[in-house]
């Protein structure tokens, strides 16, 4: 494995509904193969290819005082690759 560089990171509080919002839109610029993340003067743009993998992960976290779930979305592609083709993901 290499070396990881965090080229963009946010993290913030919004509503269900802010962040369906957000994912519309970013499902749109995916599809049109063009993501500029902007925060502030910081701006990363990231060009998708045809074909990326993609990694969709449920977790719980139990701590001592409270729990928590996660649902976390990962895309990722090699830079002058396309991934290979799996089983698809369906949403039930």
């Amino acid at each position: 494995m290499g070396r990881e560089t965090v080229l963009f990171k946010t993290e913030e509080k919004m509503s269900r509904n802010e962040v369906a919002e957000l994912l519309r839109t970013l499902a749109g610029k995916i599809e049109k193969g063009k993501v500029v993340l902007q925060q502030g003067t910081k701006d990363v743009k990231l060009k998708i290819p045809d074909r990326v993998e993609l990694e969709v992960k449920a977790e719980k976290e139990v701590g001592k005082r409270r729990s928590k779930k996660k649902l976390e979305l990962e895309i990722e592609w090699l830079i002058g690759a396309s991934a290979n083709k799996q089983q698809s993901l369906t949403l039930g």
